[in-house]
């Protein structure tokens, strides 16, 4: 069996020429529409590398703010504690001085309000320098007088005469101190 085409009737032969011009157009239509899709995804690309840039400068720039901040609050911190410390010293001097057996009430109250204040620095991060019979430290004491003295070792802090304190890893005022020393004679006698 042998089938032939026969062309449809009244399919002219121009219309029947331009079927394969309309398929040429819709390929270089595709063409063209592959190709706008390529740059779409192109600048998709490109918009989303620019999202995720700025992202990260956002991060940035909050993590930045947030420490300026925590040192803005922490300078305001230890400004405030600075000008607490002669408070606190007021209460040592006031409580050192009531021996009398007639304030001893009163020393009492004195020293509750004095332990509420420290409970409250204490709080925020202020520590003692511990320095009598440690070493002298330059950094952390601040030496007012020599002691000539065979009870501790040479360069020894024998005394405190004024508490020194830090602040988040800082000295805020070096405790003032007597260091020990021992005579010329003392330590020839030892050698």
């Amino acid at each position: 069996m042998k089938i032939e085409l026969v062309p449809e009737q009244g399919v002219s032969a121009e219309s029947a020429a331009a079927v394969p011009a309309q398929e040429t157009a819709a390929a270089s239509a595709g063409d063209a529409s592959l190709e706008a899709w390529k740059k779409l995804q192109d600048d998709n690309k490109d918009l989303l590398q620019t999202l995720q840039r700025r992202q990260a400068d956002f991060d940035n720039y909050r993590r930045q703010s947030e420490q300026r901040l925590a040192k803005e609050h922490s300078r305001g911190m230890e400004t405030l504690v600075e000008k607490l410390l002669p408070v606190l010293d007021g209460f040592d001097l006031a409580l050192a001085a009531s021996s009398d057996p007639a304030v001893q009430e009163y020393s009492k109250g004195v020293e509750i309000i004095r332990k509420q204040l420290w409970d409250v620095l204490a709080k925020q991060g202020i520590e003692r320098i511990d320095a009598r019979g440690k070493p002298f430290n330059p950094h952390l004491h601040h030496a007012i007088e020599s002691v000539e003295t065979s009870e501790y070792p040479d360069g020894t802090v024998t005394q405190v005469l004024q508490q020194g304190y830090i602040f988040q890893d800082r000295v805020l005022r070096p405790a003032m101190v007597k260091v020990s020393s021992h005579s010329e004679s003392a330590a020839s006698g030892k050698g």
